[in-house]
């Protein structure tokens, strides 16, 4: 068996410690993006609200705001502390990881997964953004590895703990049950198909494949647990994904590089977690399976309905670094056989492929740390709006958005950077805690609204010589016939102006 120096520690330590350190690394330069923003809103509120939103929107967010809820009053909302549970989840993931490859495929395997993990741009992106998707990659490893040891070593206690992963998994994000899928193509088999002895280890007699009882009491456990949560989540599906596509063939080959954020990084490791399935055949169903099947099942369901955001994915990431690790670390040893102890890529020159990649992924790396908007170009810069507002702004003025509806959250953006600093919002008559969502109710007659009001801050979506023009219906009508622009500064995404009577 491939075993490390005793001086480097246990295989899981080394990408643990250096995902924290490469994720956690200019953690709060990115102002949050939109889907950051939605969080902090949910967050944010009181229990009572939160409750009333999960019945009304993103119900399958909700556990994870619950826990931003608790995270946000002890340690506040700024970008780094929103982002810091995130960073601590990519770090156990990469050690996770770590221990499942070392679990099938050897230590050094694993540590080369695990660190080919750390350094990945995509890491870093998930890591560092206020979503759950860190958080599914940590419970979608600790399964599979929950399931690898109750296979090896069937009882109450090892189906339970996979139980609790495995509805971890769902509260986490319900896209991620798909690899139920490749538990299931792997469970129905006996220990030594679905979780093979450690690398070089005495091989079992071959024998009948013991039905997998434990392993459906397990899932049908953690389903019930999940049931309400599944009600509420379909029943808001129309509204929540009304902003995705169908899928594409062409999504399949882009979704590498999506999910690494490099093109390049995406190609290495897709190439390289082909060579380690290919090269361990059996040995690696487990892991390909954790790949391939969620995503064959998730782009089906995306043909059908909106339902395809790589994003969504990113919890086959870590499975994909396992095959590579296998990959690198096992060298060209026959794949049903123990590695004979000279085999395969020396360590340094191993490393020195997880080191290219990432360099390779440097410029992503750089990138993702200036704007989490996709494409990087693309930013909405809330917080130089925010500014524009807070130098210029006198007592008694006010602030109008447009549009208010949509998932671009001008309001939210500009209340998070501004706080209690930000001018009223005179139109709102309802807000978002009443509707039990992301937006508002607005003054049905504008005019009235704004009686007495001498100074206007108007913050519309893109860049607009002629601000007011770009409001519709009764609001442009209001602006248009009681105030006129003083001044315009367009910022990266969107444009203030001051309207004075």
């Amino acid at each position: 068996m491939r075993q490390l120096p005793g001086w480097l520690g246990p295989v899981w330590a080394w990408p643990a410690l250096v995902t924290l350190a490469v994720t956690g690394a200019g953690v709060g330069a990115a102002q949050p993006w939109r889907d950051e923003l939605a969080t902090w809103s949910a967050a944010t509120r009181p229990l009572g609200d939160l409750a009333r939103m999960a019945g009304v929107i993103d119900a399958a967010s909700w556990p994870y705001y619950l826990l931003l809820h608790g995270w946000v009053a002890a340690f506040g909302d700024s970008p780094t502390a929103l982002r810091l549970p995130s960073v601590l989840a990519a770090a156990g993931t990469a050690g996770l990881t770590a221990a499942l490859g070392g679990r099938l495929f050897g230590q050094r395997a694993g540590l080369l997964g695990g660190l080919l993990f750390a350094v990945l741009p995509g890491s870093s992106r998930y890591a560092q953004e206020a979503r759950p998707y860190a958080f599914v990659a940590l419970f979608a490893v600790l399964a599979t590895l929950l399931l690898v040891r109750a296979l090896d070593r069937p009882g109450w206690r090892s189906w339970a703990g996979y139980a609790a992963a495995v509805a971890g998994l769902g509260l986490a994000h319900l896209v991620a049950i798909t690899l139920l899928a490749a538990h299931a193509a792997t469970a129905p088999c006996a220990r030594r198909a679905a979780a093979p002895p450690p690398v070089g280890a005495p091989r079992a007699v071959p024998g009948r494949a013991r039905p997998p009882w434990g392993w459906l009491a397990a899932v049908l456990a953690a389903l019930v647990v999940l049931a309400p949560l599944v009600v509420l989540a379909v029943g808001q599906r129309g509204r929540q994904l009304d902003w995705v596509d169908r899928a594409r063939p062409a999504d399949l080959a882009a979704l590498p590089g999506a999910l690494a954020q490099s093109g390049a990084v995406g190609g290495l490791l897709l190439g390289l977690a082909a060579l380690g399935a290919a090269r361990w055949g059996r040995r690696a169903l487990l892991p390909a399976a954790c790949v391939a099947l969620p995503v064959l099942l998730v782009f089906l369901a995306g043909l059908a309905g909106p339902l395809w955001v790589p994003r969504y994915l990113f919890f086959t990431v870590p499975f994909a670094c396992v095959l590579a690790g296998a990959a690198l670390g096992a060298g060209a040893a026959r794949p049903a056989a123990p590695v004979p102890a000279g085999a395969g890529v020396a360590l340094p020159a191993a490393l020195a492929v997880v080191l290219l990649a990432g360099l390779l992924g440097l410029p992503d790396q750089a990138a993702l740390r200036r704007s989490h908007e996709w494409p990087r170009d693309a930013l909405v810069d809330y917080r130089g709006a925010a500014r524009v507002v807070d130098e210029g702004r006198r007592a008694g003025d006010v602030i109008v958005f447009a549009p208010r509806n949509g998932w671009l959250f001008l309001d939210l953006g500009v209340r998070y950077h501004l706080g209690d600093r930000q001018p009223r919002d005179a139109l709102v008559v309802r807000d978002r805690n009443a509707r039990g969502d992301y937006w508002a109710d607005e003054c049905p007659r504008p005019a009235e609204c704004l009686a007495g009001v001498d100074r206007v801050w108007l913050v519309v979506a893109g860049r607009r010589a002629d601000p007011v023009g770009a409001v519709p219906g009764a609001t442009g009508d209001a602006l248009r016939d009681g105030f006129t622009v003083e001044r315009i500064r367009p910022r990266p995404g969107l444009t203030v102006a001051l309207l004075t009577r």
